[in-house]
């Protein structure tokens, strides 16, 4: 016999509606505080007083999302390791340093493995060149 009982989620629906609240609130007492004077200089697409030149749409090397991305693995990386170096004491004390041992070693010889296939594509180099391997004795025939 079960029964539903609806008790449970009134800590859920009351932290909700005061999350509205609170959000709710803030906006309408930004309303009245803030000052709001509009001028055509403030309202132009920058709102710095300066008129926009050229287009909004430039070129972006994507060499710059590709290091981001490499970056972003070895923080997460260092990140995980910091954990595992506190904890690493106890597990040794009740015989499992070596297990954990060898799963961070694991760990981070794949981002090694990681880092050295960009390495070796040439994702690290800044400036690439384009030289493709071209079979110069086809070419003498």
């Amino acid at each position: 016999m079960s029964t539903f009982n609806l008790d449970v989620y009134m800590p859920v629906v009351i932290l909700i509606a005061l999350a509205l609240l609170v959000a709710g609130g803030s906006m309408l007492l930004g309303s009245f505080i803030r000052p709001h004077h509009p001028n055509k200089l403030k309202e132009t697409a920058y709102e710095c007083g300066e008129e926009p030149i050229g287009s909004a749409w430039a070129n972006f090397n994507v060499r710059f999302y590709v290091i981001a991305l490499i970056f972003i693995i070895f923080d997460v990386e260092s990140a995980l390791m910091f954990p595992v170096a506190a904890v690493f004491k106890r597990f040794n004390e009740i015989g499992l340093g070596g297990t954990l041992l060898i799963s961070i070693t694991t760990f981070t010889l794949v981002l090694v493995a990681g880092i050295v296939y960009c390495w070796k594509k040439g994702d690290l180099d800044w400036v690439k060149s384009f030289n493709p391997q071209v079979n110069v004795a086809s070419k003498d025939k």
